[in-house]
């Protein structure tokens, strides 16, 4: 493994993990948009283990190789899904931040290949 890809690893991991954090915590940044854009409150505690896991299994990655790979996909689907989720409400000025998440997950990919 390539030290760009355990870089890319980390950093991927600790994003996700921050973003996971702060909806766990209810961030006023973090879950006023989402109530913003429709997400039923009762999916906000899913969608921050999704983030959670998908930041453990990066990391994860750095010993099995596979777990990895499935984080990045994963964590590269829940940000496009936010990304579509952003989009469906109408506010295109905030498209920018999921794409933002999943762009380490994306470099990852693009690494381990």
């Amino acid at each position: 493994m390539s030290t760009a890809q355990v870089v890319v690893t980390v950093v991927g991991a600790a994003m996700a993990a921050f973003s996971a954090a702060s909806l766990f915590s209810g961030a006023e940044w973090t879950v006023k948009p989402l109530a913003d854009y429709g997400v039923p409150r009762s999916w906000w505690p899913w969608l921050a283990a999704a983030k959670a896991a998908g930041a453990a299994g990066l990391l994860a990655g750095l010993l099995v190789p596979v777990v990895g790979v499935l984080a990045a996909v994963g964590l590269v689907l829940y940000f496009l899904g936010a990304a579509v989720t952003v989009v469906r409400a109408r506010w295109f000025s905030h498209v920018a931040f999921p794409l933002v998440y999943a762009a380490p997950a994306v470099a990852f990919l693009v690494l381990a290949f």
